[in-house]
């Protein structure tokens, strides 16, 4: 089974490739090439920093945006977008401007803006992940977040609370993405890692 990690100069590599190789994956590649990601038999885009810039560089990368829609929308490659490798998923992000994302899920990603003044922007650090029903991948529990925009839109399967409900997890089909970062949510992040390994969906 190989995994194809996405490297598209926007997200935390290293981090992600180590806990995914803590997780069980033995066939593991880091890539910018397209057609390696056409023939993977899993995906995952990571994405830290601005939406706009994260959408750019994706697209900069030659051939990858159809290798994605193919692998992933036309012939069923689990896919597990992480933070801003989620947002992506949506149609558009309106930071600094607004970005056309990959539109696999329809939505935005917007600016949080928490109910009361003591929920900070960002929303950083450890918080409580609530299913909206049964998904092989999303299980309660806790994960951490680090993130000032939030997808607003369907196929939401988990919300966390920060002074209101906001997006933990997206996904249809054969993708998920999730706002919060397993790699850096200890048990709880691997665990999702080694089910989203062994998922056949």
């Amino acid at each position: 089974m190989t995994l194809a990690l996405i490297d598209y100069g926007a997200g935390n590599l290293h981090s992600v490739e180590n806990a995914l190789r803590t997780a069980g994956c033995t066939d593991l590649i880091v890539t910018a090439d397209a057609d390696t990601v056409a023939k993977a038999d899993r995906i995952v885009l990571p994405g830290v920093g601005a939406y706009g810039a994260c959408a750019a560089a994706l697209r900069a990368v030659p051939g990858m945006i159809d290798a994605l829609d193919r692998r992933v929308r036309t012939e069923g490659t689990p896919f597990l977008g992480i933070c801003v490798g989620m947002q992506l998923m949506a149609d558009a992000g309106e930071e600094m401007g607004t970005h056309a994302g990959l539109g696999w899920i329809h939505g935005r990603v917007r600016h949080l803006e928490p109910a009361t003044m003591e929920a900070k922007v960002p929303h950083m650090g450890w918080n409580d992940v609530v299913p909206n029903g049964v998904h092989p991948l999303i299980e309660p529990g806790e994960a951490y977040f680090l993130h000032s925009f939030a997808f607003d839109g369907s196929d939401v399967i988990a919300t966390t609370d920060h002074a209101g409900a906001v997006t933990a997890a997206i996904g249809r089909d054969t993708m998920v993405g999730v706002q919060f970062h397993p790699e850096k949510s200890q048990r709880y992040g691997l665990a999702l890692l080694e089910r989203f390994l062994a998922w056949a969906p």
